[in-house]
């Protein structure tokens, strides 16, 4: 595996599980200015989903790696 496919393969996760943290803690703001969106989060706390999201594609990061060198899945051409 090239240094290139593990970096790819980082950034579809990192973007599979941003989806899935994004929505959590998430509160709808109670004090609506004009023209505000009743959906808005009051707090998104973007900072803290990102790093929340790059501890855990991390570690699902390292079972993929982990299953890649020991070829649990046949994932290898021949060749």
């Amino acid at each position: 595996m090239s240094w290139a496919t593990g970096v790819m393969v980082f950034v579809v996760i990192w973007w599979t599980v941003v989806f899935a943290v994004l929505p959590l803690g998430v509160r709808r703001a109670e004090d609506l200015v004009p023209g505000a969106d009743r959906g808005a989060p009051q707090r998104p706390d973007l900072v803290r989903k990102a790093l929340i999201t790059t501890a855990i594609t991390a570690v699902l990061w390292l079972f993929w790696y982990v299953a890649w060198v020991l070829d649990i899945f046949g994932l290898r051409l021949a060749g």
